[in-house]
């Protein structure tokens, strides 16, 4: 496996960028929550993610289009496929992702973005600068998921 991923990258998917703004600015509390410098460093921070995670797709394609499974011996070319399928399980968690930050930007346009779906409350920006497609504060997550557990336990 390490040699898929020195070929065609890292199996991981990545996360979003950590400053994107170009000009050191980082959203405070001590300003108007969703503001217009708000709305536009979350904008580039979405589309610099999504434009990794395309890059490295296309990284990946272009890898599955130059290299074959011509391995002699089946113990190799196992351990190829092996690879091959994490690397395109991983690309298609990728395809969901892009979808989530492609709604994250249509709710920056709509004026909807950083607002909890559920109580409607400002989500933290801690938590949209680690998560930037969170659509729930951290509380009603976590409601969520526990009323989630409990369904799948029933």
């Amino acid at each position: 496996m390490a040699t898929l991923l020195n070929r065609v990258g890292s199996t991981e998917i990545p996360g979003p960028p950590a400053n994107d703004a170009g000009d050191g600015y980082r959203p405070t509390a001590d300003e108007p929550f969703m503001s217009l410098r708000q709305q536009a460093y979350f904008r580039t921070k979405l589309f610099a993610w999504k434009d990794a995670i395309l890059r490295e797709a296309q990284g990946t394609l272009s890898q599955l289009q130059a290299d074959s499974l011509r391995e002699a011996d089946l113990t190799d070319r196992a351990s190829s496929e092996t690879d091959w399928s994490i690397e395109l399980r991983t690309r298609d968690r990728q395809r969901k992702l892009i979808a989530k930050i492609d709604a994250a930007i249509r709710r920056i346009d709509e004026g909807e973005y950083g607002y909890c779906d559920v109580t409607g409350e400002p989500i933290s920006l801690a938590r949209l600068e680690a998560r930037p497609i969170a659509t729930m504060t951290v509380e009603a997550q976590e409601r969520h998921e526990r009323h989630e557990k409990i369904s799948r336990e029933d």
